[in-house]
């Protein structure tokens, strides 16, 4: 028997995510109903993912579905926001069951993981595309921006760079990975982990902040543009992983993980007399934080070598002005 929008919402979805007593109204209306608390900000965002765009058209559903929440939830990240509601749109070019229990299943782990709750959403038939919007909230007047940083500002990156952009590099067939470094670089790709945690220990005291999904580079330079100011990266500083070392000049040297995307680590700005602060509060957290760089007066980002050379870095990714991701 054919499967219709209402089955398909209430056998995959209707139940999807934490039970939260801020749901006044949830999946089945028209609307949703939402209590946010007294004395915080609604902070809302949307990703879209397209098959053969965002991920190769043979990845696994439970890993769409994981992903498809994470980059929403890293968008809250660099806010300092907690996580609270999503909506989901779903394009499908069929009804196949067996991958809509698998998206569900890897949708639904993340979701009851950070205390998400599905509020609602659409379907539709089409090329398959993947919509989340995620709502958050943040005390008044803390939520972080890209817009504060000012000259003088220290610079840092949460986790490590360059692993998504190696895994697409194999899976594009352009480096062939032994089976262990292929297996590392993929999970990074396909299961990024939202860093939350670091969000809220950094409100507060962050000037500014962004996710990296478009590349170190450039996403660096939203911060930038947003806030009037220059920076220097000192590139050999990135944080990268054995594997990314292992391949760096293979991959094309330190211009890769700066301007390669999809690793969706938080990059910060930090006042210069709250550094010991910042510090001290990630060293309580289990995703490293390096010092990369430093915000300067003027305009424009100068990425810099140890020998003081500078390198030139291409920018990051573009729907409108660049080469597909997967």
């Amino acid at each position: 028997m054919a499967t219709g929008e209402f089955d398909l919402i209430r056998r995959w979805f209707a139940q999807l995510g934490a039970r939260r007593e801020d749901v006044r109204l949830g999946v089945g209306d028209d609307a949703a109903l939402l209590q946010v608390p007294e004395g915080h900000d609604l902070v809302v965002t949307l990703d879209t993912m397209v098959s053969g765009v965002h991920f190769p058209v043979d990845t696994v559903p439970e890993d769409i579905g994981h992903k498809l929440l994470a980059v929403n939830l890293s968008d809250l990240a660099a806010m300092g926001a907690q996580p609270a509601w999503i909506t989901l749109a779903l394009t499908l070019p069929e009804v196949d069951e067996a991958w809509l229990e698998g998206f569900a299943a890897g949708l639904r782990a993340l979701a009851e993981r950070y205390g998400v709750a599905l509020i609602g959403g659409d379907t539709t038939r089409g090329p398959l595309s993947l919509s989340v919007q995620a709502l958050g909230f943040a005390p008044h007047g803390l939520a972080i921006t890209r817009g504060g940083a000012q000259p003088g500002d220290l610079i840092y990156l949460t986790g490590t760079v360059g692993d998504a952009g190696l895994a697409l590099l194999a899976l594009q067939g352009e480096l062939r990975l032994p089976k262990p470094d292929r297996e590392a670089v993929l999970a990074r790709l396909n299961r990024p982990t939202p860093r939350l945690d670091a969000g809220f220990a950094l409100r507060g005291i962050a000037s500014a902040a962004i996710d990296v999904s478009d590349g170190v580079a450039a996403d660096l330079g939203h911060i930038l543009d947003r806030s009037g100011v220059g920076a220097t990266l000192y590139a050999e500083r990135l944080p990268i992983s054995p594997v990314m070392r292992r391949w760096l000049d293979a991959a094309g040297g330190w211009s890769m993980p700066l301007s390669v995307g999809d690793d969706y680590e938080l990059l910060v700005t930090i006042p210069e007399c709250r550094q010991a602060e910042a510090e001290a509060a990630m060293a309580e957290l289990d995703c490293g934080f390096t010092w990369v760089g430093l915000i300067e007066a003027g305009t424009g980002l100068r990425c810099q070598l140890d020998d003081g050379s500078e390198l030139h870095v291409a920018g990051g990714y573009q729907h409108f002005g660049g080469a597909p991701h997967a």
